[in-house]
């Protein structure tokens, strides 16, 4: 009898097109996931009249899923509703960079952190945009306590980074198996997104963790390679997204606030998928997506190497208006939008944190500088 294969990833990688169908229908009868489109999309209704409609979104769901049998099926999906989400909520998305990649060539995207769903989503746009393969996307297993989320990042081609390890030997073997992936992934011919660090930039300071690096480098440990000669090895690409209005800053600046006048923050239930949508739904002004080189010559150490990346990071921002007037600069010139724009920013928050807001937007110009 012949012995089946186990897959050492199963429990961290995305479907494969054969458990999409049976993902979509698990999704339609799930009745968390049918409340949150009823409070999402129809926040009045949803109460009172939830048993009504949850038949209708479940019946209006089957229609509009039945046809998606693919990966490739689900990417196209979420490439339509991209375009209408650009229309709407942003002036422009521009791009850079990527006609010095091969679309035949798999790419570790190493970016910049500052929206949850929306840094993978616009790197994937980007690509798409440009016929490349869209990327595997990391995501942490924070973001998944609702069984409706894992099904959904799972069939957008996201795998999980366990962070809840319960002792040095669990987090070893959870960082063994992702670099691990990763590494098979990109042998396979699948680019992967991945955020320099865990947790939203919320200061503004887009900084690389050389723990991410030393994650990757596990797998090659393993093989006896050098930390340099093995990052080569990845085809890594620093990716910066530049965002000109951050639809979650006033969030973010409260949760330091809170963290520095009270010493410490309690997240809510479901903040994190609030900050989502916050982050899908809202105006974010023009954005840009600078591509970098692929790395080269990577210093052997992964403090230096982190310091090395910061800096293909920083080069490639994109600074605006709203940047130029939080940090006291003449360029690029505001306009009246832009002065409006800020205002309301600086009046979103307590006044003692107002000098927070204004480290997170001049961050891109005084970083620019340096």
């Amino acid at each position: 009898m012949q012995q089946v294969e186990q897959d050492p990833f199963a429990d961290i990688r995305p479907y494969h097109d054969n458990e999409v169908a049976p993902a979509i229908a698990r999704l339609i009868a799930d009745r968390e996931f049918i409340q949150a489109i009823l409070h999402y999309r129809f926040p009045r209704l949803s109460g009172p009249f939830g048993w009504l409609l949850s038949p209708l979104v479940r019946l209006w769901l089957k229609r509009r899923w039945a046809r998606l049998k693919s990966v490739k099926a689900v990417q196209l999906q979420v490439a339509g509703f991209m375009d209408r989400m650009i229309a709407s909520t942003t002036d422009k998305v521009t791009y850079s960079g990527l006609e010095k990649l091969d679309p035949k060539q798999s790419y570790l995207f190493l970016s910049n952190h500052r929206d949850i769903a929306m840094d993978p989503a616009m790197v994937n746009w980007c690509l798409h945009q440009q016929g490349f393969p869209t990327v595997r996307i990391a995501i942490g297993d924070n973001l998944l306590r609702k069984a409706c989320a894992t099904e959904l990042m799972k069939l957008n081609k996201s795998f999980i980074v366990k962070r809840g390890a319960k002792g040095p030997r669990e987090m070893l073997k959870n960082l063994s198996q992702l670099s691990a992936y990763i590494k098979h992934s990109l042998a396979s011919q699948h680019s992967v997104w991945i955020a320099q660090r865990e947790g939203r930039a919320k200061d503004g300071n887009d900084q690389t963790d050389p723990t991410i690096l030393k994650m990757f480098y596990m797998e090659g440990k393993k093989q006896g390679l050098t930390f340099n000669e093995y990052l080569q090895s990845l085809n890594i690409v620093p990716v910066c997204i530049s965002y000109e209005y951050d639809p979650c800053d006033a969030d973010k600046i409260n949760e330091l606030w809170q963290k520095k006048t009270q010493g410490s923050y309690q997240k809510s239930e479901f903040e994190d998928i609030d900050a989502i949508i916050k982050g899908i739904v809202g105006y974010k002004g023009r954005v840009h997506v600078a591509f970098a080189d692929p790395l080269e010559a990577i210093p052997d150490e992964p403090e230096a190497a982190a310091a090395y990346i910061d800096q293909q990071i920083w080069q490639q921002y994109r600074c605006y208006p709203i940047n130029a007037l939080a940090a006291g600069s003449k360029e690029p010139v505001a306009t009246d939008k832009a002065i409006e724009q800020w205002q309301q920013r600086l009046q979103s928050v307590p006044a003692g944190a107002q000098d927070m807001m204004t480290t997170l937007y001049a961050a891109p110009v005084v970083r620019t500088q340096q």
